[in-house]
């Protein structure tokens, strides 16, 4: 463990006691919202980000040791354990490199090596090896036997053959330096299959394509793969400086292989043999085994990238500005079977629910403009929420007419992103939340509560559900749901909770509680009433002592008996803010909010034993500000009259837009017209940009100017560069976005026929076909 805690203090460039006292905490049943928020002094203020990197390196170390242990016992149970290969095992600091050095120990089937060594070639295997001035047929001859399967000459030079490619095959310092090597020097090729090129359109980019490993971002791995599980396209991994050599010359690979034995083509007897013996090791052993570590690590890699893409914009969309406890409007856009429409009050009860029918086949306009008017007056409708699925235009229009048509009623209007819906609303929660309303209006309702609050509502959905991804459903399910699961904590934990209305899918996320005690809390508070205090908590069945402390401060009562209650203070640290009440004079009601006096406080007068100057400095932030909502201020972005559809655009235009979602290569914008348009990375800003994430967020409201329609396939391109008059609006749309999860479309590198061409290109990866 010593070993481990040291290599992980390297890895976050952090001393060893701090990396130790954090895997105390997560051993110990701490997560990572409480000791990067409670536990500062414990862990020398290691950031939530720093734990959730050690919490997963952990876990990988501790796998590799494990696995360690195994491939050690394995070797000594068969008497092949000496000093040296020990030592290297010991040493070896990944999976990869320990499996190397176990491959010549791990028990095979039986394997041609394996024949040819019983029936006694393994010396004459050594022999060509160690003497090509011999000839090999002459040399063979004397092992010979019928008897042991040998049944000539040729016979048994096959058979040392087969020794010899499979000790060449498994040599770990071999197979680790072609690995790497592959890696630096290696291409992805891909080529279209015959007779594919009509139906596999969608990734034309790639029917004649090249780019080193090295350079491959995540989003272009996986079309690559994605085009080839599809049979579209055939991928091959080609070296740097060709795989394939001149006629009758080996090519680089297999000289490496032959140096690394000392196999030399002198035209001497046995060299012809043994370069035949290199050339069979690289082709039919070690080139598809290392081309199967490769497509692994790009594999990961893109994994990797995809997941971090994901779990960005989730965050994101879960931290969009809540409108707040205001009486709304859903609307689940629908032609045929209508639009449902569901209003809940201020604190997302279900008060009313309709279905109209104003669009096409029935099209009845006025009266659905007075079925809205009624519900609206009747229960005091501040906003309206739009799903911005199919027919959301249509829809969106309508309620622009009942706001023209009936502006005493002060009506706000925003298209909320629908994505997960569907699965809200057929899921068990929602059966057990809204037993009597049908699955179609559970959506509407779910819609207008992601207005008023989108955390609390998207917690009810399954992560990968949200839809703010790339080839999300090509990744492993198990490291998305962890990552994702991750941010949904630390989102929840980040904003707070009030114990009051919560339901239980939003108190599951909160540090230390389990869905059984998130479940007892809302049964006892609806027996018994609003909790009143914090203390009051530890009544509730299965919230222990360890429960309680690591789920308290995340925990809001407002208007309860303590004001303490309703801020981020934890527990715990009351008799501090007691000590400091002491110091000022003044009732606490008094000093919340003083910023004057709190500022003037000088914390290191009040730390003690257990809690140190970062505590006490978090505290005074919190009394200044209790209970502060980390997210942005509510806004909306604003529509241009008379753009609704794709041809309604021309370039040059000007408009107002929201960013529903980020990839790697730039991000989509819903400027109300169905489908979204691309802004580049290169158009993101006037300086060049890395990562499209520094510049835009899902949810941020962006002035864009179209530079390119192609209606046809439904492609648009945008440019916030400032020098075009389209920049950057400062502050944060309000409303949770749309979210249009990118189609198969596959993206490619920069183009010899300019960036606006790739950006068209890319742009094909935004959804266009009805999102519902």
């Amino acid at each position: 463990m010593a070993a481990i805690n040291t290599t992980l203090a390297a890895e976050l460039g952090v001393a060893d006691w701090q990396v130790k006292a954090a895997v105390d905490l997560l051993d110990g049943g701490a997560t990572v919202p409480f000791i990067a928020r409670y536990r500062k002094e414990v862990t020398g203020t290691l950031d939530d980000a720093q734990l959730r990197t050690l919490e997963e390196r952990l876990a990988y170390l501790r796998d590799l040791e494990a696995r360690r242990a195994a491939v050690l016992e394995s070797i000594a149970a068969q008497g092949k354990l000496d000093a040296g290969l020990k030592g290297r095992i010991l040493a070896a600091d990944t999976k990869a490199r320990l499996e190397d050095l176990y491959l010549p120990f791990k028990v095979k089937r039986r394997t041609k090596a394996q024949v040819a060594r019983e029936a006694g070639l393994e010396p004459l295997a050594e022999a060509l090896l160690a003497r090509p001035d011999q000839r090999p047929d002459a040399s063979a001859g004397a092992y010979v036997d019928a008897a042991k399967g040998v049944a000539d000459a040729e016979a048994a030079l096959e058979g040392a053959r087969a020794i010899l490619v499979e000790r060449f095959s498994e040599d770990p310092e071999l197979v680790g330096s072609l690995r790497e090597t592959g890696w630096q020097r290696g291409r992805m090729v891909a080529t279209v299959k015959a007779g594919k090129a009509a139906s596999g359109e969608k990734f034309s980019d790639y029917f004649d394509f090249a780019e080193p490993l090295v350079k491959l971002p995540s989003h272009r791995i996986l079309a690559l793969f994605r085009g080839e599980k599809e049979e579209v396209l055939d991928l091959a991994i080609a070296d740097a400086i060709g795989d394939e050599p001149a006629k009758g010359q080996p090519a680089s690979q297999e000289l490496r292989i032959a140096r690394a034995f000392g196999i030399r083509d002198q035209g001497r007897p046995g060299d012809a043999f043994l370069m035949e013996t290199v050339r069979r090791t690289w082709r039919t052993r070690l080139k598809p085994a290392t081309d199967t570590d490769l497509r692994a690590r790009l594999w990961a890699v893109a994994e990797a990238g995809a997941v971090t893409v994901f779990a960005g914009n989730l965050r994101d969309l879960l931290l969009a500005a809540p409108a707040g406890a205001r009486p709304t409007l859903g609307l689940d856009p629908g032609f045929r079977t209508g639009v449902k429409v569901a209003v809940v009050d201020a604190t997302g009860k279900v008060v009313a629910t309709d279905t109209i029918y104003p669009h096409e086949p029935r099209r009845d306009w006025n009266g659905a403009l007075i079925a809205l008017a009624r519900l609206c007056r009747a229960h005091g409708v501040e906003l309206v929420a739009i799903g911005n699925g199919t027919a959301s235009r249509e829809t969106d229009k309508l309620a622009a007419d009942l706001i023209a048509g009936q502006p005493e009623l002060k009506l706000t209007k925003v298209m909320v992103s629908e994505a997960g819906a569907s699965v809200y609303s057929a899921s068990a929660y929602a059966s057990a939340e809204l037993p009597d309303l049908d699955v179609s209006i559970r959506g509407a309702v779910s819609i207008a509560r992601r207005l008023q609050d989108p955390l609390a509502e998207l917690v009810k959905i399954e992560p990968k559900a949200i839809g703010v991804g790339q080839y999300q459903h090509d990744l492993a399910e198990g490291k998305l749901s962890r990552s994702l699961d991750a941010v949904v904590e630390d989102c929840v934990n980040g904003v707070g909770v009030d114990v009051n209305t919560a339901s239980a899918p939003l108190l599951t996320r909160v540090s230390g509680l389990t869905a059984r005690v998130a479940g007892n809390i809302v049964v006892h508070r609806d027996a018994h009433g609003p909790f009143r205090s914090r203390a009051s908590l530890k009544k509730v069945a299965g919230l222990g002592p360890k429960a309680y402390e690591l789920a308290a401060g995340f925990l809001r009562i407002r208007d309860g008996a303590d004001p303490l209650d309703a801020s981020g203070v934890h527990p715990e640290a009351y008799p501090v803010v007691r000590r400091i009440l002491t110091a000022t004079g003044q009732p606490l009601p008094a000093l919340i909010g003083n910023t004057g006096a709190l500022r003037a406080l000088d914390p290191r007068k009040f730390t003690d034993d257990t809690f140190g100057l970062p505590t006490v400095t978090d505290i005074l932030a919190e009394l200044e500000k209790p209970g502060r909502d980390p997210r942005p201020a509510f806004r909306t972005a604003t529509f241009q009259e008379g753009v609704e559809k794709i041809t309604d655009l021309k370039p040059g235009m000007r408009l107002e837009g929201v960013v529903t979602n980020v990839a790697a290569f730039g991000a989509f914008v819903d400027i109300g017209v169905h489908q979204d348009g691309l802004v580049h990375i290169s158009m993101l800003a006037d300086r060049f940009v890395k990562d499209p994430r520094d510049v835009v967020k899902p949810g941020d409201v962006v002035q864009v100017r179209v530079v390119e329609v192609d209606a046809g396939r439904k492609r648009i391109a945008l440019s916030m560069k400032s020098g075009e008059g389209s920049a950057r609006e400062e502050g944060r749309s309000a409303a949770p976005a749309r979210m249009s999860a990118p189609a198969p479309r596959p993206s490619a590198p920069p183009s010899s026929d300019g960036v606006l061409a790739d950006a068209l290109r890319r742009a094909a990866q935004a959804k266009g076909t009805p999102r519902r």
